[in-house]
């Protein structure tokens, strides 16, 4: 097993930064295009050539720079052994890409024994990118705009809470559609914003509370930094830490023992 010792957190931002840039280049070049190629995987979920490029692209600049280091993406899984593991999402909300829905966006984190050290979100199409590293606070750039620190919202009831729940089919299929259906009969607001995009609102604020379920480490590595730097709470939905649990539940932080007893 090896490592990457002479790398700060600060260096693994910077490069998971340029990491977003060349992925930016690559999917936004083949957002909406006429020739975009679409096939379906073993598990019946759609891949597009730009999630195949965006992840190529990725890897190859993590080989180069970060030789010691372990990989671990959506389409072409796990490469190297390493206490360092880069996961990759290429383009989170593949299904929205397709269509031309511009909701979607890469993500990248690096996880350090097992622990998510740093997160980027890049979204090009919304002209949006959000990343944290660990005691660094989470971010924001919007367009042109000079990037600017996040933070969770501070509601404190579940009366007052807004919340997105990503799909009623998730929920039903993992057999919390009646608690789900229960949880917002106790809340304000419920949307589902979907993909990535609930979790970024929670961490701007915007939003109070996220889940959902059937989701893998890379659909979720990324998000966490984000959302613990910017103040919030992140776990599966029984409240465990493990990146392979299958779900997601994540707050502002105040809201969160009493989302994890509606779901009990």
């Amino acid at each position: 097993m090896t490592t990457t010792p002479d790398a700060s957190l600060d260096d693994d931002l910077a490069l998971a930064l340029r990491l977003a840039d060349a992925a930016d280049q690559i999917s936004s070049d083949r957002f909406r295009s006429l020739d975009l190629r679409v096939t379906t995987k073993p598990d019946r979920t759609p891949v597009t050539d730009a999630d195949q490029s965006v992840e190529r692209a990725i890897r190859e600049r993590i080989a180069a720079e970060r030789p010691g280091d372990g990989i671990l993406g959506e389409e072409y899984g796990t490469e190297g052994e390493s206490s360092r593991r880069w996961i990759i999402d290429p383009i989170d909300g593949t299904a929205n890409f397709l269509r031309g829905v511009p909701v979607w966006g890469t993500l990248i984190a690096l996880v350090v024994d097992g622990v998510p050290q740093v997160g980027v979100v890049s979204s090009p199409a919304l002209g949006r990118r959000w990343w944290a590293a660990r005691g660094s606070g989470a971010w924001l750039a919007e367009g042109a705009d000079a990037p600017r620190r996040i933070r969770v919202s501070g509601v404190s009831d579940l009366a007052d809470a807004s919340i997105s729940f990503q799909s009623i089919a998730q929920w039903d299929g993992a057999g919390y559609l009646d608690r789900l259906i229960a949880l917002t009969r106790r809340v304000w607001r419920d949307r589902a914003y979907g993909d990535m995009w609930s979790y970024m609102l929670l961490a701007e604020g915007l939003i109070d509370a996220a889940g959902e379920f059937g989701v893998k480490s890379y659909d979720v590595a990324a998000l966490i930094p984000i959302v613990e730097e910017a103040g919030g709470r992140f776990t599966s939905a029984t409240g465990t830490r493990d990146l392979d649990d299958g779900s997601a539940l994540a707050s502002n932080g105040h809201l969160h023992e009493a989302l994890l007893d509606a779901l009990a």
